[in-house]
C-alpha cells in the first residue's frame, strides 16, 4: 500500500480561531517537509480561486455559511516550486487544477509545461507534477473567467452542459501537453440528447428553450452546444520538456470521459474513499481494458483515494481513551465542516462521513485500513481538516508513518 497526503489550505475558523495567511502557509510548508522526511509518496493540495467570503455577499452566494476562504492555493505550479525547492523525496500534485477558469485549457498547458521545462533542466530530476485537473467546484470561478452559460438554452442545460466543457477542454488539455498541434477542430462537438439529462422534465424543459430561441416548429430531438474555444493551430512552447515528469490525472466521475481522454495519453483517475466499493472495483476492471497503452499495464495505484485521518496516539492516554478522543474530533470537525457547508449539523451525513474516514487509535485504523482497502492501493490521507494545530497535525502524520504504516504491514 502507498500513502500519500493531501493537504487543504483552507482559511476558515476552528474552534474560534483563524490563522492569518502567512501562518497557514507556513503550516503548510512546515507539514509538507515532515511528510517528506516521513516517506509520504505524492503531498496532493487543493486548489480555490477567489475570495469564497467576499462571494458570500452576491446575488448567488454558493456557500453562504463558510467563514473565512475555502483555500489559499491558487496556483499549485509556484507552490511546487517551493516544495521541490525545500524536500528530497515527496512528489507533488493538484487536487485539483481548474482548466476551465483562470486561462482556459491552453493557458494552463502551457504553464504546466514551462513548470516541467523548468523542473527537469537537472537531468537527474526524477520527482514528477501530479496534474490533478477538472472542471471546478464553484461555477462563480469559472463564470468570473467567462466560462457559464451562454444563452437560455445553456442556463437551463448546464448541469448537463458543464461536464461536456470540461471533455472539450480536456480534449484540447491533453493533445498540448501531449506535444500535438491543435486547433478547436481538434475536440468533438458537443451534442445534447435525452441521455444526457436525469429526467424527461429536464430535457423537455431544454427542448422547450431551444424552440424559443431558435422559433422552431417543434422540439428537437438533439441540440448542438457551439464550442467554448475557437482557434486555428498551435503549439506550446517550450516544446522539448520532460514529459516524463508530469501525470496526468483527470477529477471525473463520468466513466465515458475517463476512458475518451485515455485514447489520447495516460490520464490517471481520482476517486474519494466515500464511493461505493462496487465502482471502484468496476472502474479498476474498466481502466484496465481502457488505460492508455503508453501508461503501461493499469495499476491499483493510479487512482488515488481521498480519506479523512482522525488518528489519536497522544501520551497519557489508554488506548480507549485514545479512541474516544479521536471519535469526538471526529464528530466535532465533521460537524463544523456540515455546518460551514450548509448552514446546518446533519446527523447523518456527519455519522456516514465518520464511518468511511480513518478514526481511532493506531491499533483501530491499522485495522480500518486491512479491512476497507487494497493491499495495492494508494491512500491520499487528509490530516489537516478543519485543524489548525500545526503541531498536532505533525504528531498524528508522525504516529500513522510510524506506528500505523507498520502495523499494517505486519498483517
Amino acid at each position: 500500500m502507498q500513502y500519500d497526503i493531501f493537504f487543504s489550505i483552507s482559511q476558515t475558523p476552528v474552534g474560534g480561531i483563524c490563522p492569518d495567511e502567512a501562518t497557514m502557509f507556513r503550516n503548510f510548508f512546515e507539514q509538507v517537509e515532515l511528510a517528506d522526511d516521513l516517506g509520504f509518496g505524492v503531498a496532493w493540495v487543493a486548489e480555490s480561486h477567489l475570495s469564497s467570503q467576499v462571494q458570500k455577499g452576491n446575488a448567488r452566494p454558493v456557500i453562504p455559511h463558510w467563514e473565512g476562504e475555502v483555500g489559499l492555493n491558487t496556483d499549485i505550479l509556484q507552490l511546487a516550486a517551493r516544495v521541490f525547492a525545500r524536500t528530497k523525496r515527496i512528489e507533488v500534485g493538484s487536487a485539483v487544477m481548474n482548466i476551465l477558469c483562470m486561462g482556459g485549457p491552453i493557458t494552463h498547458a502551457e504553464r504546466v509545461g514551462t513548470f516541467a521545462a523548468l523542473h527537469g533542466l537537472d537531468p537527474d530530476e526524477t520527482r514528477r507534477l501530479h496534474v490533478g485537473f477538472a472542471s471546478g467546484r464553484f461555477d462563480f470561478m469559472n463564470e468570473a473567467s467567462g466560462v457559464g452559460p451562454r444563452d437560455a438554452v445553456e442556463r437551463v442545460a448546464w448541469r448537463a452542459i458543464k461536464g461536456k466543457v470540461l471533455e472539450e477542454a480536456a480534449s484540447i488539455f491533453i493533445r498540448l501537453l501531449d506535444g500535438q498541434i491543435v486547433s478547436s477542430d481538434s475536440s468533438a462537438e458537443t451534442v445534447l440528447t435525452r441521455a444526457n439529462f436525469r429526467s424527461d422534465a429536464d430535457w423537455e424543459a431544454v427542448q422547450a428553450a431551444t424552440v424559443e430561441r431558435d422559433g422552431l416548429d417543434a422540439p428537437p430531438e438533439s441540440i448542438v452546444i457551439a464550442k467554448r474555444w475557437i482557434f486555428e493551430d498551435v503549439k506550446i512552447v517550450p516544446q522539448d520538456f520532460r514529459r516524463d515528469l508530469v501525470q496526468l490525472i483527470i477529477g471525473s466521475h463520468d466513466p465515458a470521459l475517463q476512458d475518451r481522454v485515455n485514447t489520447i495519453a495516460p490520464v490517471q483517475v481520482f476517486n474519494l474513499s466515500i464511493t461505493s466499493a462496487e465502482i471502484i472495483e468496476a472502474t479498476h476492471a474498466r481502466m484496465a481494458r481502457t488505460y492508455h497503452p503508453d501508461g503501461g499495464p493499469w495499476k491499483r495505484e493510479y487512482m488515488p483515494r481521498t480519506v479523512f485521518v482522525f488518528l489519536n496516539e497522544e501520551e497519557g492516554l489508554t488506548p480507549e481513551q485514545r479512541r474516544e478522543a479521536a471519535r469526538e474530533e471526529a464528530t466535532e470537525a465533521l460537524s463544523a465542516y456540515w455546518k460551514a457547508l450548509q448552514g446546518t449539523i446533519d446527523p447523518a451525513k456527519v455519522s456516514k462521513a465518520a464511518d468511511n474516514a480513518l478514526v481511532g487509535n493506531a491499533q483501530d485504523i491499522a485495522a480500518q485500513i486491512r479491512e476497507r482497502f487494497h493491499p495495492d492501493d494508494r491512500l491520499m490521507l487528509w490530516f489537516d481538516f478543519f485543524n489548525h494545530d500545526s503541531a498536532r497535525v505533525m504528531r498524528n502524520m508522525r504516529a500513522f508513518m510510524d506506528v500505523v504504516r507498520p502495523l499494517v504491514e505486519q498483517a
